[in-house]
């Protein structure tokens, strides 16, 4: 039934993107994050929908005239510059090269998507169509294992599927809490004019926090936490949104395991819990990686690599002064870096670093940025909540991941880019509308309350 579904389905699409390059950009995103392949079982499952609509993308962009100016500024630089510099660390690798060179061309495809993003992206309707495609994909797979997890009483533990770029139960944890900022900003731009989004998207919002419970992910638990309390101190509705965060509280206190509570409890005692503790020798192990190779590092995967991690281990008690207790690495066990930061840091090197997080740092700056000079200007409620909604998403993935190997992530890359499209194309028209008095937005539009 699937099958035949998304057969039918597909030439309608296929059609709506040939005439709308935006739809093709933002079912590509779509399929980078849903994975189509993985919910059909028959002739269906053997179509390359990423590839296909990354193709009509690329195409429906080429025949688009005219083309709208394109401005990539200093963020669009830095995601270049962090791809060359990249390609440059493959090229001098010390891992295994069949890995490096596929960990490489699955960035350059993430990098693509970030391009095409800023590339044809030119309206409010892109930007929300982006945004829908990112909550129909990371939220409707929340809605999914959230219902399993209350049905269970629990029970259930919720976790990617195989094959998947969210495969990693912690990496989907993230991505549930990055997708929360971009619900409530549809929330608030579609609730007040359609009943069925309005009870859709509440429903959504509250199926992520379930399910980030349901992945038994401390750092997505981390990173819900800190997210759910500068939201709340953020808002005007303080009311309405502590009678939300309580009655999420009474519902996951309700569903929490106390296996969750136990993994919970352990955040307080972190240095003698041993899976934390494998992760700070995974810290070490990279830093002395960067160390060996300070310029490009070691390239993708390196670290990973047995005879890298063979003799990372045996010279171990270098830098004393970076502390793992009483924890050592297993010498023929490698292990991934566990913190994007980390994991640039050991693949690219110091300068990778720096390039890695400069984009996380500029991305969430120039979303605040935006934010303050919309409403300085009175531009319509819309604006500043989505600049405020996206630097809120960046921050969560900037929180959650740092205990993850989770750098090269689409969802981050397609923020970059819409970030850009905000700043470059529609806070420009914002203000221009400002200049002629003409409306930007429907009245309903307008008469939402504003997140800040």
């Amino acid at each position: 039934m699937r099958d035949l579904f998304l057969l039918a389905l597909l030439p309608v699409l296929l059609y709506a993107m040939s005439k709308r390059p935006f739809v093709a950009v933002g079912m590509w995103l779509w399929t980078s994050l849903f994975y189509p392949n993985a919910w059909v079982y028959g002739m269906a499952s053997g179509v390359r929908y990423n590839l296909l609509f990354a193709g009509l993308a690329i195409l429906g962009y080429l025949a688009w005239k005219p083309k709208p100016k394109v401005h990539f500024g200093v963020l669009g630089g830095l995601v270049i510059i962090f791809f060359v510099w990249t390609t440059i660390s493959s090229i001098f690798t010390v891992g295994l090269p069949v890995v490096v060179w596929d960990i490489w061309g699955r960035l350059a495809k993430i990098v693509l998507l970030f391009v095409f993003v800023v590339l044809v992206l030119e309206k409010k309707l892109h930007v929300d169509f982006m945004l829908w495609c990112v909550v129909l994909s990371v939220g409707f797979y929340a809605n999914v294992e959230g219902l399993k997890f209350i049905a269970s009483g629990g029970h259930h533990k919720i976790a990617g599927m195989w094959g998947h770029v969210l495969s990693d139960r912690n990496e989907l944890a993230i991505s549930f809490v990055m997708t929360l900022p971009i619900c409530y900003y549809l929330l608030h731009e579609y609730g007040s004019r359609w009943r069925l989004a309005r009870l859709g998207l509440l429903g959504t919002i509250a199926l992520l926090v379930i399910a980030v419970i349901g992945t038994q992910s401390r750092g997505g638990f981390i990173a819900l936490t800190v997210l759910g309390g500068y939201m709340f101190v953020k808002s005007e509705r303080k009311i309405v949104m502590g009678l939300m965060i309580a009655a999420l509280v009474i519902v996951v206190a309700h569903l929490a395991s106390n296996e969750w509570v136990a993994r919970i409890n352990t955040i307080e005692a972190a240095d003698e819990d041993s899976s934390f503790m494998g992760r700070v020798v995974a810290w070490k192990m990279s830093f002395m990686m960067a160390v060996n190779h300070p310029i490009f590092g070691g390239g993708f995967k390196s670290m990973e690599y047995v005879p890298n991690w063979i003799a990372l281990a045996n010279n171990f008690s270098s830098y004393s002064w970076f502390y793992t207790g009483e924890a050592l690495p297993n010498p023929t066990h490698p292990r991934a870096a566990h913190s994007l930061y980390f994991q640039v840091l050991g693949e690219h090197g110091f300068v990778g670093l720096g390039l890695y997080v400069s984009m996380l740092a500029v991305g969430f700056f120039k979303a605040a940025r935006i934010g303050k000079r919309a409403r300085a200007l009175g531009a319509a409620p819309w604006l500043p909540l989505l600049a405020t909604m996206l630097q809120l998403s960046i921050f969560a993935f900037a929180l959650g991941a740092a205990a993850l190997s989770f750098a090269y992530f689409d969802l981050i890359f397609a923020l970059f880019g819409l970030v850009l499209v905000v700043e470059q194309r529609l806070l420009p028209q914002a203000v221009s509308r400002i200049g002629s008095h003409e409306p930007a937005v429907p009245a309903s539009s307008r008469a939402a309350t504003s997140f800040v």
